[in-house]
C-alpha cells in the first residue's frame, strides 16, 4: 500500500478516475486516511501509533518535495495539508469502532469460509 502511494505520487501523469473541484486533494486525503487506518490496526500498540503518524506525515511532505524537484508534478502545500489531515483522521478513527474494522472483516471471512 505504501509502495502504491509512492508510485502514484511520483508518476508524471495519473489517470483521471473522478473529476470534480478539488478531487486531487480528496484523493490525497483518502489515500493517507486508508494508510493510517490500515497500519494502526496492524500495529495495535498505542506507542507505535505516534510513530506511524509522524512517519506518514513525513512521507507526504517528502513525496510532495520530490514532486516539486522532478518538475513533472507540481509542489503544493495544500496536498501536504490533505495528506496530513487524512493521517490525523485515520488516527482519530482508530480510537473508535473503525479501529477494529480489519478484525471484523477477518471474522466475517472466516465465518463465511466455514459456512
Amino acid at each position: 500500500m505504501i509502495a502504491l502511494v509512492v508510485y502514484l505520487s511520483l508518476t508524471p501523469t495519473l489517470p483521471q478516475v473522478v473529476s470534480f473541484s478539488q478531487s486531487d486533494k480528496f484523493a490525497h486525503f483518502v489515500a493517507y486516511l486508508v494508510l493510517m487506518l490500515w497500519f494502526v490496526q496492524i500495529y495495535s500498540l498505542g506507542s507505535i501509533h505516534l510513530l506511524l503518524f509522524v512517519g506518514f506525515v513525513s512521507m507526504g511532505i517528502v513525496l510532495e518535495i520530490l514532486q516539486g524537484i522532478s518538475h513533472q508534478r507540481s509542489f503544493e502545500y495544500t496536498d501536504m495539508l490533505a495528506n496530513s489531515s487524512g493521517v490525523l483522521l485515520g488516527l482519530i478513527l482508530a480510537k473508535t469502532r473503525m479501529g477494529n474494522c480489519l478484525l471484523a472483516l477477518e471474522k466475517r471471512l472466516v465465518h463465511f469460509e466455514k459456512s
